[in-house]
């Protein structure tokens, strides 16, 4: 592996770190956008069952917010009804829609830079046979004659910057496509849980 990066040159420095950070952003997402992180399946239906009655404690209400990404939600729907009984429902989906847009941009924290990878590694890629082009054209001299070790070196630069880039971009892509779906996914299950909450909620709030 050293002599592959021996051959390809100093061009395929800045792929190497590409792809060391878009394998530590693969591994970051995974881990903060699985289905118990973001959005239990069973949380929305305990918190209608907790909150059946009466509003719950500020207590339970923190608690609820450090389980997910929706309970964070859900929580702050609950406080606002604490907070305000007089809240009317306007206001009430004012604040889980204030919730819902931090969330998403919570979920969707470095995909920009995953993309941006994918995007940018085929033009390292490039980057690096363009050079390896100009050391190839370099060998053959002004007579004809060329150097058999830069262009060898010319030949190993292009190629090898090339297939590299290759194997960065095309797993940045699948996996930042992936992950957008994912969060796709889970905007709609906020959604459908704030819906949910609203008019449960409104039986608490004092109309006038």
């Amino acid at each position: 592996m050293f002599e592959i990066i021996l051959a390809a040159g100093w061009p395929i420095y800045p792929l190497i770190l590409c792809s060391v950070v878009a394998l530590a952003l693969i591994i970051e997402r995974f881990s903060s956008l699985r289905e118990a992180k973001v959005a239990p399946p069973k949380l929305l239906d305990e918190v209608l069952t907790v909150t059946r009655s009466n509003l719950p404690s500020p207590d339970v209400v923190n608690k609820l917010a450090e389980n997910s990404v929706l309970g964070r939600v859900l929580a702050t729907g609950l406080r606002a009804v604490i907070n305000e009984p007089r809240i009317n429902e306007a206001n009430l989906r004012n604040a889980f829609e204030s919730a819902g847009r931090a969330a998403i941009h919570r979920m969707e924290r470095y995909l920009n830079t995953l993309g941006t990878i994918a995007a940018a590694a085929p033009l390292l890629g490039l980057l690096g046979t363009v050079i390896g082009m100009i050391e190839i054209f370099a060998s053959q001299g002004g007579a004809g004659s060329g150097n058999p070790t830069q262009l060898a070196h010319g030949i190993s630069i292009a190629l090898y910057n090339t297939a590299f880039a290759l194997m960065i971009a095309i797993p940045a892509l699948m996996f930042y496509r992936y992950f957008r779906g994912k969060v796709d996914e889970y905007v709609l299950d906020l959604e459908q849980a704030a819906e949910r909450m609203v008019p449960h909620l409104l039986r608490f709030t004092v109309q006038r």
